[in-house]
This record gives structure tokens, C-alpha cells and sequence, in this order.
């Protein structure tokens, strides 16, 4: 894996700008627009790079539809976080044969993280001859240039060589919400946690300048976006490559000052790099949302360690006091992983008893996926699923009764809500800690904007509430 960074040169990016003229030119020639398709899997940074993808599309004159069938170009942006996610794609790719087959001239291209590891790509190469081109995140900013080969030479393309991570500045972007929207701060991971694929397929750290951040924000004030989401594998982590003394907080710090009813939130936050000068910085602004998502993965120093967390239980509880005693009105999330190889059942039990102390308002929780190439695929792992599954169960239902009583907590206050769409009947909204509301009272016109709901209601995952 290269550790390298490369800023991707204005001079190479105009000639992708080229590319996208002569993708024009070819479809005006035949005398129609073409339309594209781009499915997404996983994480917000694959959610954040498939509006870059649209972007490019769009520079290059197709029109996006709502699925596969009848589309003259297909793109899936893939995830290789969990077993789970690449059986779906796969199936789902398996399945573009027969759209291919009553559109014979429909290209596929595959992308994302998936085809960042070496033998998904072969196989994609061997086993699934229909899919036309097949680039890794690191090549995302070429995509004009692989769809000008494809649509030109009619040869298959992969660029999926171990290059340097890049940073592409000035990609164009279509974004799917006018009044919230995904901004990178960072791009990879230094992190190697034992169970993950992420910098293996992402490359490693590389943060974009404060300048360029502060840029494409302001932009977004500017235009009257609303929620506005910086988003990193470890957001802590970010500057400490760029050697100008600014990290994490000193951007969210700056970003607060830009004009506009606007709220900043940000994911992912790692332990080990959380400090109290974040949690200060956020409690400083009332334009920093009160929510933090701080993973903590297990509650047992052991299999922390053997995760490579590089933290105790102890540290990271310390880390949420300190959050809640400068931000009473905080809400924390979490994710989970049950069934770590060689986790007991006593191991287990620590992880109940920090979940318990924390009181997150909500856990993501999975089963162990092992990642071809990591450290943890490696280990010994005795216990059966069905074992593993039972302690799922445990602390599904440890972790429900924290949320319901959570929720119930908040009937009958009145909370500030951005108002983001309409969901079996009624708007949905969401609160400055970022808790779901169904909402009675309002009409369409409601939809971007900032309302305040009294909260009439709670269960486990939501709020209920009117206008």
C-alpha cells in the first residue's frame, strides 16, 4: 500500500474537464441524452464521493434516472466493510446481466472500496464479464476519462493499481439535498484497527487544506444549506499530515464563524484522538451540533487491545464525562461489535456493563465480518454464531430500554427541528442531536426549514411530535 499523498494538478483535472466534452460530443452525434444510474453502498463518504460521480456524469451530459433497467449507464459504488455488503453487490451485479441483456449497449462500471482489494477485482475480471469498468476510490477523479475508453474502444478498463491516495480539488458535484449536504475534511485511515479493510482500500490519512474546507462550506452557507456534515475515517486525525498547527477543532472552530443559519455535525470520531479541546470547541458554538458519534467497539480492555484500539474502557468513559459535563444536553452514538475473535463470555459481559455506564442514546450494532487481509481474519475464533447471536440479543435489549427511556425523557419539550422530508404520511424532521421526529401539523412548505416541535411521543428509535 502506498503512503503517499497526491494533490491531483488543475492541469490534470482540466483534461478530465476535456474528457467530458468529447462524452458530449459522442451523444450529441447520435442525437439523444443519455441517462446513468449511480447505486451507493455503505459509509457517508461513499454517499459523499457517488455526488462527485453524478457530478462528472452530469459534465458529461447524461441525465440520472431512479434504476438500472433501460439506463445507458450503470455505476455502483461499492462497500467492503462488512461480508454482508459485498454479497449484496455482488448479487445485485450478478443480477445487471439481464438488464444488459435487453440493453445491449448499457455499460457497467463498478467502484468504491470493494474494488480497492486486489482479488475482488480479479474476480470481478474473471467472473463478471459484463461489467465494462471497474476503478478504486483513489481513482474516482478519472472516471471521465475510463468512460471515454469504455465508450470508445469498447475494451474492458480497470484502474485499480496501489497508487498514492489523492486529493482532487474542484470535482464537480450534484448533491441529493438542496438544505444538507456531506463535505470531506479527510480522505483514508492511519488507524489499522485488527478487523478493518478501510485503509487498506482508502489508502491512508490525507486532509484537505482548511482553506479549501472553509471554501466549499461557505459556499454551502451561502446558498442556504441548513445541515452540513464534515465527514472523515477519524476526523481527530485530521492536519496532523498537513504540518500547519491546525487540527480538528481549530477547523470546526473556524467553519462556526461563517455566516448562516446553519448547524455543523461531523463523523467518524476515534477515542484515542478525541480531546477535551474538541468537546470544549463544540460546546463554545451554538452552531456545532450537540451530537458526537465515538465509536468505542467493545468493553473489554483485552479484546480492545487485540482490536488495536489503543484505548481502555476507562479512558474512553472518562472521554464521555468529560463531554457530558461541558455539554449536558449531548447525545452520544456508538457502534458495537459482538463476537470479536476469542471474545468470552465474561469479555462480553464488560462490554454490557460500559453500555450500561455510558447510557449512548443509540448503538449501531453488528456481528464480527471477517476482512480477507486483516490481522483479526487471522485469529482463532472458537465460539459458533448462534453464541454470538445470543449475546446480540443481549445487548439489543440492554440497549432498547436505554433509548426508550431516553426518548421518554424528551416528551413534552419543545425542540428545534430541521424539518428534511415526508415518511408514510407525515414530515420528518431531525433535532440538533440529530434524534429522528414524525411530525403532525405542517404541509410541504415546511420541508428545509427550521421548525419548533413540541414532543408528544417516544419509542425506541424516534420522537413523535407537531409543529
Amino acid at each position: 500500500m502506498d503512503s503517499n499523498t497526491t494533490v491531483i494538478a488543475p492541469e490534470q483535472l482540466r483534461e478530465q474537464q476535456a474528457f467530458c466534452g468529447r462524452i458530449r460530443a459522442l451523444w450529441e452525434k447520435r442525437g439523444r441524452v443519455p441517462t446513468a444510474f449511480v447505486d451507493t453502498y455503505g459509509c457517508q463518504q461513499n454517499e459523499a464521493d457517488s455526488e462527485r460521480i453524478r457530478g462528472m456524469l452530469e459534465a458529461c451530459g447524461y441525465t440520472m434516472q431512479a434504476d438500472a433497467e433501460g439506463a445507458d449507464l450503470v455505476v455502483i459504488n461499492t462497500c467492503a466493510v462488512r461480508e454482508h455488503a459485498e454479497q449484496r453487490v455482488l448479487g445485485n451485479v450478478g443480477a445487471l446481466v439481464h438488464t444488459k441483456r435487453r440493453h445491449p449497449d448499457q455499460r457497467i462500471f463498478l467502484c468504491g472500496c470493494m474494488m480497492g482489494q486486489p482479488q475482488v477485482a480479479e474476480k470481478i475480471r474473471k467472473s463478471y464479464v459484463h461489467v465494462d469498468g471497474v476503478f478504486s476510490t483513489h481513482h474516482l477523479w478519472e472516471l471521465p476519462s475510463l468512460l471515454y475508453r469504455v465508450l470508445t474502444g469498447g475494451k474492458r478498463v480497470f484502474a485499480t493499481a496501489d497508487e498514492p491516495g489523492s486529493i482532487a480539488e474542484g470535482l464537480p458535484v450534484v448533491r441529493s439535498s438542496a438544505f444538507k449536504a456531506w463535505v470531506s475534511v479527510m480522505y483514508g485511515c492511519n488507524n489499522f484497527c485488527s478487523y478493518c479493510i478501510v485503509p487498506y482500500v482508502r489508502g491512508r490519512e490525507r486532509s484537505r487544506r482548511p482553506e479549501d474546507v472553509i471554501a466549499e462550506v461557505r459556499q454551502l452557507a451561502e446558498g442556504g444549506c441548513r445541515d452540513i456534515t464534515l465527514l472523515g475515517q477519524n476526523v481527530n486525525s485530521y492536519g496532523h499530515d498537513l504540518g500547519l498547527g491546525v487540527d480538528f477543532a481549530d477547523l470546526l472552530a473556524e467553519l462556526a464563524q461563517i455566516p448562516g443559519d446553519f448547524l455543523l455535525r461531523f463523523m467518524t470520531s476515534h477515542p484515542k484522538d478525541a480531546t477535551e479541546k474538541l468537546f470544549d470547541t463544540m460546546a463554545a458554538s451554538p452552531k456545532i451540533a450537540r451530537h458526537i458519534h465515538l465509536p468505542f467497539q467493545a468493553g473489554n480492555d483485552r479484546v480492545l487491545q487485540a482490536m488495536n484500539r489503543r484505548y481502555t474502557a476507562e479512558q474512553y468513559l472518562a472521554l464521555v464525562d468529560y463531554a457530558r459535563s461541558v455539554m449536558p444536553d449531548l447525545v452520544l452514538t456508538s457502534d458495537v461489535i459482538v463476537g470479536f475473535p476469542g471474545e468470552t463470555d465474561e469479555e462480553f459481559a464488560d462490554t454490557l456493563r460500559l453500555v450500561e455506564r455510558a447510557r449512548c442514546d443509540a448503538l449501531f450494532t453488528f456481528l464480527y465480518s471477517p476482512r480477507e487481509g486483516t490481522p483479526a481474519a487471522r485469529m482463532p475464533d472458537p465460539f459458533t454464531r448462534e453464541e454470538k447471536l445470543r449475546r446480540f440479543d443481549r445487548l439489543c435489549a440492554l440497549q432498547n430500554r436505554i433509548s426508550e427511556e431516553k426518548h421518554a425523557a424528551c416528551v413534552g419539550r419543545r425542540l428545534r427541528v430541521l424539518v428534511d422530508g415526508r415518511e408514510d404520511g407525515v414530515l420528518t424532521g431531525r433535532t440538533n442531536g440529530n434524534r429522528l421526529v414524525r411530525l403532525t401539523g405542517g404541509d410541504d412548505g415546511w420541508i428545509g426549514r427550521y421548525a419548533e416541535a413540541e414532543i408528544t411521543g417516544a419509542s425506541t428509535w424516534s420522537l413523535t411530535g407537531r409543529l
